[in-house]
């Protein structure tokens, strides 16, 4: 959901910081894409994260894919987008004379197109999904026949679904989901597709143009981890301490049901890896109550990473848990049915997202699905597990304030790290940390499955992986190494590193680990490198405090045979 329309994106695109972008994106089309293109600059201007859109001329998406020498590969995009729309679909499936295997003709070849933009340029692929309109030649009766275009078309989309599994650098634009929440009067223009063979109408372009930015800042690591919630009005109707446990709405009672599919949403967040926390006004006994005695909660106390109910003001309880949880204020969301906390907290952190949800509870729940602030560009079945690491933290800081030495905390620990190559196993993790990891990341780059799988099946790397576990519980896959062959030395390509595991002496562990790589493979020194973004100032002196030597403007050195290694209070496993 898009508040700007089509005017405003048009001027958006006009910007001169998208010249200053380093994310580029080609978009290919077998209809007419230039106004697309234009809602996608604009809405990348929109949402503060500018995009370089070059437009291939209409219908020439094959060509470009054939000739090496095309605009597309020339580029050499970040992003290539594919848009085949419905429209065409339907004018080849009423000349084929193979309706019944018409989903699996065109599926195949739309895969072989992505695999051979794959073997020539390193590229994420956004490819549309088919809008599900019926042509009205058999009715409902279309979902029972395969000579339906409406079977075949879903059953295509279907079969998209299962080949971006296969293709992990291949991610899907929902266009049937856009067309559902449009509705098909608002979504097509029909006069404007047969003059203009442009198959969206200037309304529903700005939310298709969004989405294609949602999907690119999720695999450049802009999302969002953890949403913070206040408790009266918002997870249940009423004040519990005024209303006591038996006067809130929750489950059947009043508005009770809106708050019970809202929870029921958020566990599912929380099942999918976001982390769930509480920010409320309360004494702590009256807000927990509900959690542990209510018979219609959804949530429960162990659902939550971090749990902050007292009277200071929102802002600064807000910065706690964002100092807590170790997380970036811009990855946060907080929900509040109250208007002034909400601008409060808006005035006072800008970077924390923060919606404003509408005076009715029962349009909570929708208003936050139209907004897709969750999007991800992975998921990882470890993602499950991210609640009881986020608990397990808060009783380690608890447990640190116990020691007057830091050395003793950090011996008392019991800190065992475990370093491996790349596996299959763990390839959705590492492509997902790579994605998320911003603040502990010495030069940025983003990898997709595909991308891990690459430099997995690769002579020219060593690649490495950390895990982490302590007396507190197990922190899982902490961190990734891909160090690429070099001559005489090895190239730290990509360091990046969890920030809940900061200042426990796994920075230290994972160099020493790296030295003792470069020697054991034959190699005379390490090179590493930082380059500098906007959220990873914390690791431009990295490279020094561990004994590496500075040889030029953000490159650093160390010789293997003269290296000390650093003190460290983790045992290798």
């Amino acid at each position: 959901m898009i508040e700007a329309n089509f005017v405003e994106l048009k001027r958006l695109a006009k910007s001169p910081v998208l010249q200053e972008s380093k994310v580029k994106a080609v978009l290919m089309g077998d209809c007419a894409t230039q106004h697309l293109a234009t809602a996608i600059r604009g809405a990348s201007v929109y949402y503060n994260n500018p995009i370089q859109v070059v437009d291939i001329d209409y219908n020439l998406i094959d060509a470009q894919i054939l000739d090496k020498n095309s605009e597309l590969y020339s580029s050499a995009p970040n992003f290539t987008i594919i848009f085949m729309c419905t429209e065409k679909l339907q004018q080849a499936f009423y000349s084929s004379s193979k309706k019944e295997s018409f989903a699996e003709d065109i599926y195949q070849k739309i895969k072989t197109n992505w695999m051979q933009i794959s073997q020539n340029i390193s590229t994420n692929i956004i490819q549309f999904t088919f809008a599900e309109n019926s042509d009205g030649v058999f009715g409902n009766y279309a979902l029972k026949t395969e000579s339906s275009f409406l079977f075949q078309v879903k059953k295509l989309n279907y079969l998209l679904s299962l080949g971006c599994q296969e293709i992990k650098n291949v991610f899907l634009l929902d266009l049937n989901n856009v067309l559902i929440s449009a509705g098909g009067g608002i979504f097509k223009d029909d006069r404007l597709y047969y003059m203009a063979k442009m198959p969206i109408s200037l309304e529903a372009l700005p939310e298709v143009a969004k989405q294609v930015v949602d999907i690119i800042s999720a695999a450049n690591g802009k999302i969002k981890k953890c949403v913070v919630c206040d408790l009266d009005n918002t997870l249940w109707g009423g004040v519990i301490g005024d209303d006591g446990l038996n006067g809130i709405e929750i489950g059947e009672l009043g508005v009770g049901h809106a708050f019970e599919d809202l929870q029921t949403w958020l566990k599912q967040l929380k099942e999918r890896g976001i982390i769930l926390g509480v920010c409320s006004k309360n004494s702590e006994e009256n807000a927990k109550e509900p959690f542990i005695k209510h018979p219609d909660m959804i949530l429960r106390l162990d659902d939550f990473s971090i749990f902050v109910a007292n009277w200071q003001d929102k802002a600064t309880n807000l910065k706690y848990i964002q100092k807590t949880l170790n997380i970036g204020m811009d990855s946060i969301v907080f929900l509040d049915d109250n208007p002034f906390e909400r601008n409060l907290v808006k005035s006072l952190i800008p970077e924390i997202t923060v919606p404003d949800l509408p005076e009715d509870p029962a349009l909570y729940l929708s208003y936050l699905k139209g907004l897709n602030l969750f999007e991800t560009a992975s998921f990882s079945s470890s993602d499950k597990d991210r609640t009881k690491q986020y608990q397990a933290e808060v009783n380690r800081l608890e447990t640190e304030r116990l020691f007057d030495n830091y050395d003793d905390y950090l011996k008392s620990l019991e800190m065992v790290a475990e370093v491996c190559p790349f596996d299959d196993f763990q390839t959705p993790r590492i492509a997902q940390l790579t994605q998320r990891s911003n603040q502990f990341n010495l030069r940025t780059v983003r990898c997709t499955e595909q991308d891990i799988t690459n430099y997995k099946e690769s002579n020219e790397y060593i690649t490495q992986y950390y895990t982490l576990r302590d007396k507190f519980g197990d922190h899982g896959l902490i961190s990734v190494v891909i160090l690429k062959k070099q001559n005489d030395a090895l190239f730290v390509e990509n360091w990046l590193m969890s920030c809940r595991v900061l200042k426990r002496g796994m920075e230290e562990f994972i160099a020493n680990n790296i030295i003792l790589a470069a020697k054991e493979a034959g190699f005379k020194k390490v090179v590493g490198q930082y380059i500098r973004t906007a959220k990873n100032s914390m690791v431009e002196k990295l490279y020094p405090s561990l004994g590496f030597e500075e040889v030029g403007e953000g490159l650093f050195e160390a010789d293997v045979s003269t290296y000390a290694l650093n003190k460290t209070y983790i045992t290798k496993k």
